[in-house]
């Protein structure tokens, strides 16, 4: 991929650069757009190769394999990989301990470099990296392009601020003392990214870890093993030492327990569903003979997302921040929207304008650029279409509520709008992840706030309204991790919306924020009488 074509130009920034967000593609170029063409092409001709598990810069394989399948066109098979066992777990730490001596001690300005030279080749070849989001996980191209800009960025990030925390100081010098303060690494991590965001979360919590010297054992999703195994040849390619990082799809009951539950884990970067986010923490809690430190566990598990709505507020600009929190990327991001809370002087207006709105949405192959491409697989489908059914018991269906068949079986459904849904209905608790919307109804402002709060979760919300209280009263009674004013509550960015939530989405790990490297780090302080 690297025909001057499908590259972009753009060097990589110096580590005493200021860091600034990766500029979105523009697909409305004609030169943009026959990039992207050119990228599938290329993709689609490497579709259905083999992959091996990476352990300590050994490649094996094994007798289980783990297919990823394009959801579009399921009997497409866009990766094969290895199926790492329990059985590769014990391998796989030990190769993580032997690199973690060096690397550990490796200097932050080497690590520095490599994950800088990283972004570097992604973001020459970033049209490609796209076309594999979009053959894996379904995503069209500005999904795909969010996808990897903020990859790049995590790694831009990361780099910056592990030189920060490196030079990191005691608040004071104690008199008579020389006093210093270091961050010093953990030891070996678990990472297991979700398939939704399989380039950017896999991405940011592996150079996080390994870029403040931790090494790492990478359990990517079985739905999304594809583009991890792209991440490590770019990895590779950067320098990485063998068993920094070790590449090992795998069974999450066999593979991924025994990873978590192994004496020697010292912490779990884990980002998916709450139910699994809780056993990962549960078994990380239960100490095993030998281990002596407390496992750290960081987690971002799921939200059940709010826009309220205030009478006052613009309705054109709010049915666009509902309908993009809603419906990019099919309702499947932790951040969606799938409650907007609506003020009653403007209810039934509003929930006519979301009628017209999602009615113009089109839903097909992601390859053609939809504004909907498939949900991930045929569990979700199958999972949503349950939702949808109780949803028609709750409230009353105003668009959507069907799969679409194609020719290729891809697991497409329409977006799906219910209305006057009470706020303790299924549709207005549970974590949907797909393209469903919940629109309730209440009498005031105060009551919308109630409502907005009333979940298990905290991880984002909106609030549209050219109120200056009310919007002051949100900043301090909307209880979420990100919450954004007359705006989408998607598209977080890293640097300017540090991202994680609250209760039960999470340990509140700030990605892409200041605090976010210190969760993979310990403090040591010396003082030396002089």
């Amino acid at each position: 991929m690297e025909s001057a074509s499908l590259t972009t130009q753009i060097q990589p920034l110096s580590p005493e650069g200021v860091f600034a967000n990766e500029p979105f593609i523009d697909f409305k170029a004609p030169e943009s757009t026959r990039n992207m063409q050119a990228a599938l092409d290329l993709v689609q001709s490497q579709l259905g190769r083999e992959y091996d598990l990476i352990i300590g810069g050994r490649r094996l394989k094994t007798e289980s394999k783990i297919r990823s399948l394009n959801p579009a066109r399921p009997a497409q098979i866009v990766g094969v990989h290895q199926k790492a066992g329990a059985e590769h777990a014990e391998e796989a730490m030990q190769a993580a301990l032997q690199a973690f001596e060096s690397w550990s001690r490796t200097p932050v300005e080497t690590r520095v470099s490599l994950i800088l030279t990283a972004a570097a080749i992604i973001r020459r070849r970033k049209f490609e990296f796209c076309a594999w989001l979009t053959y894996e996980v379904g995503k069209n191209w500005a999904e795909a392009d969010a996808d990897l800009a903020e990859t790049i960025d995590f790694l831009e990030f990361y780099s910056r601020d592990a030189l920060r925390l490196a030079a990191a100081a005691t608040p004071i010098q104690y008199p008579g003392e020389r006093n210093e303060l270091f961050y010093i690494p953990l030891g070996v991590g678990a990472v297991i990214p979700p398939w939704n965001f399989p380039f950017a979360i896999m991405a940011g919590m592996t150079a996080a870890a390994i870029v403040t010297g931790n090494t790492v054992v990478l359990k990517p999703s079985s739905d999304a093993p594809t583009i991890a195994a792209k991440f490590i040849e770019v990895l590779e390619q950067a320098g990485i030492p063998g068993g920094v990082v070790n590449f090992c799809p795998g069974s999450g009951a066999s593979f991924g327990n025994a990873i978590v539950e192994h004496p020697k884990t010292r912490f779990i970067a884990f980002t998916g569903s709450k139910t699994v986010g809780l056993e990962i923490h549960e078994r990380a809690a239960h100490t095993k003979p030998n281990q002596i430190w407390i496992k750290r566990t960081i987690l971002e598990m799921g939200g059940k997302n709010s826009i309220l709505i205030c009478a006052d507020a613009d309705l054109d600009l709010a049915v666009d921040g509902v309908v993009a929190s809603a419906f990019g990327f099919s309702g499947q991001k932790c951040s969606a929207c799938s409650r907007a809370i609506i003020e009653a002087p403007v209810y039934e207006v509003f929930t006519e304008r979301i009628r017209e709105r999602v009615a113009q949405l089109t839903v097909g192959d992601p390859t053609a650029n939809h504004n909907l491409g498939p949900v991930v697989n045929e569990s979700a489908l199958k999972s949503i279409l349950a939702y949808i059914e109780t949803g028609k018991l709750e409230g009353s269906l105003i668009a959507g509520g069907h799969a679409l068949e194609t020719p290729e079986g891809g697991y497409f459904l329409e977006p799906t709008v219910f209305a006057d849904i009470a706020p303790d209905a299924v549709l207005a608790q549970h974590e949907i992840f797909g393209p469903v919307l919940a629109l309730i109804k209440v009498e005031s402002f105060q009551e919308g706030l109630r409502v907005a709060n009333n979940t298990e979760y905290g991880l984002t919300g909106s609030i549209y309204t050219a109120d200056r209280e009310r919007l002051n009263r949100a900043r301090l009674e909307f209880h979420v991790g990100n919450l954004y004013f007359n705006r989408k509550c998607t598209g977080a960015m890293v640097g300017a919306h540090p991202f994680g939530g609250f209760n039960m989405s999470g340990t509140d790990s700030k990605a892409g924020g200041p605090d976010y490297l210190a969760l993979f780090t310990q403090a040591k302080s010396v003082a030396e009488k002089l």
